[in-house]
């Protein structure tokens, strides 16, 4: 048969050779499971092992030659003073047996000397206990005598559960047991925890978690106040090093923890620049230790933008957060933690798409000429008086054409969504409390301004007008605060980068518990969007950053005007029809011909004119007939008289002048 050939393929030569080709391969497998085992059991022996240590070394170290000399002299001393008391003793029998009178002179003498030495001795060996314990015996010799000691109760328990046959094995079995199991856990306490971590480790995280194994924590945590502690094995992520510890006693958790933060600190050698953090664990006696040694934003390019790009990455996870278009939000930073940077890919991204326009606010100016290729921009006071005209009555239209059980309008490139950023709040703050002086005489301001873009953050989401608000000092009182308190409540999603103070951080996210005042400069930040909840993560994240040059270098996009192509609002029927001009047509070529008049944009410089054509002779018949802001009205009719399109007659009135005249 072909089993019994040994040049057959199914011989068992073939099947050796193979076994014993493998044999070190399972070997090392095996040996790799036992010390995974093993490193998982050393942790539960850390205490005992630390203790055993701790007392070792404790009685190792009174165990001076003073103390023996001391303890010597103690031993002599009670030596004699049992000799003494032993021989007054037996002087006191002999004189009790030589007389029955008990006042005999010999016999009270006796038992005075009886009585002294017996103080003597009971001092004595006092004295010898006190000795013995400033000069202990080694805890392996205390151990010694305690395993031959349990022979006895070991032989008794022996003798009534076993034959006779067995009295000798039985005591010396169990003793020879106890020593072993003591033994094991002694060194399993002992064994240093090897933590298998990839070969990009740095020697700043191995020697962390060196100091974090079981093992050092325990033998060192008293000298720093956190006895009764117990880490776990330390594990590298991307985030970094990340250890729970067990904390026994009454009233810890991990909030005490986070109070001992110096004193961790301390014990693990930790460098000042390495940010830790301390969470709940676990259980209610658990807590986590989080140093940031690295981050999952490592290695990733963050610079520039292009369509498609992440907005964000998240440190601790990798995630790839896209920008929350459509969200009202607010953005805090203090000066130089990169604000105006990682809130550029935001801005491109609100402008690229067909159905996305861009609006700026800038009292500072430098972020709307950035942006000004892409964006409608507002950087003057009465511009931004204007620009909210325009905003809200292109509002009002669209939550007017909502249909009915639609909550937000669907956005197209005839309806496109608008995204309103505000630089600087701060600034337009304090700029709008400014008086001025108007056509009347009268002091005014420029309060409106805020409080239509109050109207615009409460009302105009459904119209997909969305308000994004950046301020330097997020605070909602005193001096130089840079947010609403209106349009703060209706931001729903909050980006604190690194800001001044906790109470600043406080304010951004309504909790103390969200440290942005921690952050590291610039480009860090932490998200709070209100649709996840509150139990959402409060990992840091970096953002994505452009320069200016790099703003520059985007392609132009179209701007949004109120005025500009068919009104949102009107159905597709009544759309006015485009018009060629016969005369442009037969002279001027294809590309050139021109839009007849009705299909030009209608300004509000326009409704002015109109409305002063239709009769209207005051500012405030302008205002009547056409709803714009009075301010805005005013410098139109300004400019319009100084352009000679408009007259003030002392008795009629505004009027036509002679140019517009002429052109009627």
């Amino acid at each position: 048969m072909n089993t019994l050939n040994p040049a057959s393929p199914t011989a068992p030569v073939e099947t050796t050779k193979t076994t014993t080709k493998d044999k070190p391969q399972r070997l090392a497998s095996l040996r790799a499971a036992v010390n995974r085992e093993l490193d998982v059991a050393a942790p539960l022996f850390a205490p005992f092992a630390a203790r055993w240590d701790a007392e070792a070394d404790r009685r190792m170290t009174l165990r001076t030659p003073e103390h023996l000399k001391a303890l010597m002299k103690a031993q002599t001393a009670h030596t004699a003073a049992r000799s003494t008391s032993a021989t007054a003793k037996s002087q006191r029998t002999a004189a009790r047996a030589a007389s029955r009178n008990p006042l005999n002179g010999a016999r009270r003498a006796a038992a005075t000397a009886d009585r002294a030495a017996r103080s003597t001795r009971h001092s004595a060996k006092a004295a010898l206990k006190a000795a013995k314990q400033d000069y202990p015996d080694t805890l392996t010799s205390v151990a010694v005598r305690a395993h031959a000691a349990h022979l006895v109760p070991a032989g008794v328990a022996s003798w009534a559960l076993s034959t006779p046959a067995d009295w000798a094995t039985w005591p010396a079995s169990l003793s020879v047991a106890l020593v072993a199991v003591n033994s094991a856990a002694l060194w399993l306490g002992r064994r240093n925890v090897k933590v298998e971590v990839e070969d990009g480790v740095s020697a700043e995280e191995r020697r962390l978690m060196e100091r974090l194994d079981p093992s050092y924590w325990v033998q060192h945590a008293s000298d720093e106040g956190l006895e009764r502690t117990l880490t776990e094995r330390p594990e590298v992520t991307a985030a970094g090093i990340v250890c729970g510890v067990r904390l026994d006693g009454k009233g810890r958790s991990w909030k005490w923890l986070v109070s001992e933060a110096d004193a961790v600190r301390r014990l693990l050698g930790m460098k000042t620049g390495t940010r830790m953090e301390i969470t709940a664990g676990s259980h209610g006696d658990r807590a986590t230790i989080i140093i940031r040694t690295r981050s999952a934003a490592d290695g990733i390019d963050l610079k520039g933008w292009r369509p498609g790009d992440c907005w964000a990455i998240d440190t601790i996870t990798g995630e790839l957060l896209r920008v929350p278009l459509g969200k009202r939000m607010l953005i805090a930073g203090t000066s130089g933690a990169g604000k105006s940077y990682s809130a550029r890919p935001l801005l491109a991204e609100a402008s690229e798409h067909a159905d996305h326009r861009l609006v700026i606010f800038d009292r500072k100016y430098i972020e709307a000429r950035t942006w000004e290729h892409r964006a409608r921009t507002a950087v003057e006071l009465d511009e931004m008086r204007e620009l909210c005209d325009e905003l809200e009555t292109e509002g009002e239209e669209r939550l007017k054409d909502l249909p009915r059980g639609k909550d937000v309008i669907d956005i197209s490139p005839r309806r496109p969504r608008i995204t309103v950023f505000v630089d600087e709040g701060g600034e337009l703050l304090s700029d709008a409390k400014t008086k001025y002086e108007d056509e009347d005489g009268k002091k005014r301001d420029y309060q409106d301004v805020i409080e239509r873009l109050r109207t615009i953050a409460r009302k105009y989401r459904a119209a997909e007008i969305i308000l994004v608000w950046a301020t330097q000092k997020p605070t909602m009182s005193g001096d130089g605060h840079g947010l609403d308190s209106q349009i703060a409540g209706q931001m729903s999603v909050k980006l604190g980068l690194a800001v001044a103070s906790q109470t600043d951080a406080q304010t951004v996210f309504g909790r103390s518990d969200w440290p942005a005042h921690d952050l590291p400069m610039p480009g860090y930040a932490l998200l709070f969007d209100q649709d996840k909840g509150p139990t959402q993560r409060r990992n840091p994240i970096k953002l994505r950053f452009m320069d200016a040059q790099q703003v520059i270098d985007l392609p132009a996009r179209p701007i949004w005007s109120r005025g500009a192509g068919v009104p949102a609002a009107q159905p597709e029927a009544e759309r006015p029809a485009l018009r060629l001009v016969k005369e442009a047509a037969a002279t001027v070529p294809a590309a050139k011909v021109e839009v007849s008049p009705a299909a030009e944009p209608v300004t509000n410089r326009d409704r002015v004119l109109d409305a002063v054509r239709d009769g209207a002779r005051t500012n405030r018949d302008i205002v009547d007939r056409t709803e714009i802001n009075k301010g805005t009205v005013s410098k139109l009719v300004k400019a319009l008289t100084e352009a000679g399109e408009l007259v003030k007659d002392p008795d009629a009135g505004l009027v036509l002048g002679g140019r517009e005249e002429a052109t009627a």
